[in-house]
């Protein structure tokens, strides 16, 4: 059949989409930037599209002879780029209603489990989404799963590999919290399920493990199975979490989508746990526990190399915004010698002043670049070229400069191979 998978390239809608694949079914996928998600799934056709955008009218080309729609879309929080109510809500909404008038069989909403006593506005807006389809006419099921474990990593998964390969310690804030678990394979085959005829009708079904964990024990496990020596989880105290999520809040303004914003900060604390006998709506599934899921996908050096760089990530990107921040000011503070080693190079006062300008200027706006995500990779791309470009001039202009006792040509290849790891590592997913 013919399946529309919204939001169908992160880390569970891309299982889902592959799921479907496998089963033969035509899959449509959809999101907000598709390019890679083409290259990356080949074998479905790619439509852009917005859930906390689209009218009615704007899906109607997309669900031209589409059986089932599934929604794996889906926000943390709330900033420039997501708007939970619209995305949880009113958008989900508008997509029931879309997919009812054209004729669309059944629509399945992934949602999460361990929302009902939460009062963050992520659970608040799932709540009303779910409360919202549940009132349309259109064949509806919702699957809510719990913690996602998958091969890949991203968001709380990719959080949780961070903070086990923290090195000598493991930080954990609530690490008394109770968490169950869910591989993104195993949603994506309660997903193929829930397209048979027999599959239950208009209901909920909670996708978790029947063993519930301590936050702790979960890092635990997954340092053991990242192959780390074992390091003592250390609580941090809530001021110190506090302030991370208010400084990942403040990040999110720029772009950065931060798993350690102060709704994720909510969710552990009040845990994640579910209904597990739910799942025997769909009989045919088995949802495994965190020690099968592991078992399953043993890890290699490139989990161990994800989980190390992963708060070093932030750590490179900070050094470069201080070290072209501090080249541009210095230049700009100090422009009388900054100019004098251009003059000293034969260049006139009418350039060397300006030149010295313009470079130190530059070096600011990249600095100011690369602190947001979008212009991020630009950015760190023209700090190569520009670094290039400096240590050519003076390789031509002022050899001498290279033997300097206080290498200030020497440092600049540092700068230049840290802007390639960070280009290298920008992606999120």
């Amino acid at each position: 059949m013919r399946v529309l998978v919204v939001g169908g390239y992160g880390l569970i809608g891309g299982q889902v989409v592959t799921a479907l694949a496998t089963a033969r079914h035509e899959v449509i996928g959809a999101g907000r930037d598709v390019r890679r998600a083409g290259r990356q799934f080949p074998f479905a056709r790619w439509e852009k599209a917005d859930l906390a955008r689209f009218s009615a009218t704007d899906w109607a080309p997309l669900l031209a002879g589409v059986e089932v729609v599934i929604n794996c879309a889906g926000a943390l929080q709330d900033g420039p780029h997501d708007d939970l109510s619209a995305v949880h809500v009113t958008g989900l909404m508008t997509l029931a209603r879309a997919a009812e008038a054209a004729g669309v069989r059944r629509l399945i909403h992934v949602s999460a489990a361990g929302l009902a006593e939460s009062a963050s506005a992520f659970a608040h807006t799932k709540r009303g989404g779910e409360m919202a389809l549940a009132s349309q006419p259109v064949d509806w099921l919702i699957l809510r799963p719990g913690l996602v474990l998958d091969g890949a990593a991203f968001g709380g998964s990719a959080l949780l590999r961070g903070l086990a390969g923290f090195p000598f310690v493991t930080p954990c804030a609530y690490p008394d919290s109770r968490i169950q678990v869910v591989g993104a394979q195993d949603i994506a085959h309660a997903v193929v399920a829930a397209l048979e005829p027999s599959a239950p009708k208009r209901m909920a079904i909670d996708l978790v493990s029947t063993e519930s964990y301590e936050l702790r024990a979960i890092l635990i496990r997954l340092r053991q199975w990242l192959g780390l020596p074992p390091a003592r989880v250390v609580s941090l105290p809530m001021p110190i979490a506090g302030a991370t999520a208010a400084v990942a809040d403040a990040l999110a303004m720029l772009g950065w989508q931060s798993p350690m914003r102060s709704t994720a900060l909510a969710q552990l604390r009040q845990g994640v746990v579910g209904d597990e006998a739910s799942a025997a709506a769909l009989p045919s599934i088995r949802i495994r526990n965190l020690e099968q899921l592991l078992i399953a996908t043993p890890s290699g050096v490139q989990e161990r190399w994800f989980a190390r760089l992963y708060f070093l990530k932030p750590v490179g990107l900070a050094t470069l915004v201080v070290f072209w921040a501090v080249s541009g000011l210095t230049g700009l503070l100090a422009l009388d010698r900054a100019a004098g080693v251009l003059h000293q190079a034969g260049f006139g006062q009418d350039i060397a002043r300006p030149a010295t300008i313009a470079g130190s200027t530059a070096d600011l706006v990249l600095a100011l670049l690369v602190c947001h995500r979008r212009t991020a990779p630009l950015s760190l791309k023209a700090m190569i070229a520009l670094s290039a470009v400096y240590l050519l001039v003076a390789t031509v202009w002022r050899p001498d400069l290279w033997s300097d006792p206080l290498g200030p040509l020497v440092k600049v290849i540092p700068a230049i191979v840290l802007a390639l790891m960070m280009l290298g590592l920008i992606e999120d997913r």
